[in-house]
């Protein structure tokens, strides 16, 4: 199982649970951000590893106690919403008669469980040999924690966290907006500012900062009553949050100082928005307009 064979398997366990539990989106993003912490600090220990491939001037700026924080506060909320909550919501855009539904029987609901769990502790002794870094043991041991603790939140999480909104429902398009916004100043919170803010106190600003925009913005949405809210409301989510990703993969294509090779990345981000319109136009033709299914 490759690290992108397991967004999958993560995508797959996170919703059974959901399911399972009776929670809602809140709840998913939660166990989406436990999947981050599982991937990124407990089976590739990028969280750790000042010299990871992607990690870039994040592998200095913002480190503490053995831990990458702004790395790490940035890329967990980074796989609670574009590995793990938004491929479900898409999932369940397209196949609304499978929504409440398991995605696993029989066996799989073990098999996939297990094979995510033993993926992981090979990734602990695997990468070292690869990346020649051994996470240490007590930011391991605190990661592991972290990781429990957010799908333990998770579980308590009320089932309609995201439906206490009293604020009238705007047009799908206001919600795709904000989340391209949203999505942007992200970038300028954990990538941008960490060029720009190099006194002391930068990296504590940043991650700080950054948190507080995020839980912001989420709670901003919540304000909503999603309660009377179409399936093209969360269309507008979707489209909005994977948008920036669209336009980024046409940069990287171009971009001449990268080292890896990205040729087609432009077909592939030009796949992806035309298959979010085909979807959107799927969503009308069926006539889902009506107030029929609120987010959960």
């Amino acid at each position: 199982m490759s690290i992108r064979d397991r967004y999958g398997g993560g995508a797959l366990i996170a919703r059974e649970l959901k399911i399972r539990w009776g929670k809602g989106i809140g709840s998913l993003l939660l166990l989406g951000a436990s999947y981050g912490v599982f991937e990124e600090g407990l089976m590739v220990a990028s969280f750790q590893n000042p010299s990871w491939q992607d990690i870039g001037i994040l592998g200095e700026y913002g480190r503490w106690l053995g831990i990458n924080w702004v790395w790490a506060v940035e890329l967990t909320f980074y796989h609670a919403l574009i590995s793990i909550t938004v491929p479900i919501l898409i999932v369940e855009l397209a196949y609304p008669s499978l929504r409440d539904e398991p995605w696993l029987h029989g066996r799989w609901r073990k098999i996939v469980p297990i094979l995510f769990f033993s993926d992981t502790v090979f990734g602990y002794f695997a990468f070292p040999c690869m990346t020649g870094f051994k996470p240490p043991i007590a930011p391991y041991l605190f990661l592991v924690f972290t990781a429990l603790l957010l799908a333990y939140l998770a579980k308590l999480l009320p089932r309609d966290w995201a439906r206490h909104g009293i604020k009238p429902m705007k047009t799908p398009r206001y919600y795709a907006v904000i989340c391209f916004l949203g999505a942007i100043l992200c970038g300028v919170f954990f990538w941008v500012l960490p060029n720009i803010l190099a006194f002391s106190l930068g990296p504590l600003l940043v991650s700080v900062g950054g948190t507080v925009f995020l839980f912001g913005f989420f709670r901003h949405l919540v304000g909503f009553n999603w309660g009377s809210s179409t399936p093209l409301h969360r269309h507008g989510l979707v489209f909005g949050s994977l948008f920036v990703f669209i336009l980024f993969s046409v940069l990287q294509e171009f971009d001449g100082s990268r080292l890896d090779d990205t040729s087609g990345m432009s077909l592939v981000g030009l796949s992806f928005f035309v298959g979010l319109l085909l979807l959107r136009r799927r969503i009308v033709k069926q006539g889902r307009l009506d107030v029929s299914e609120d987010i959960d």
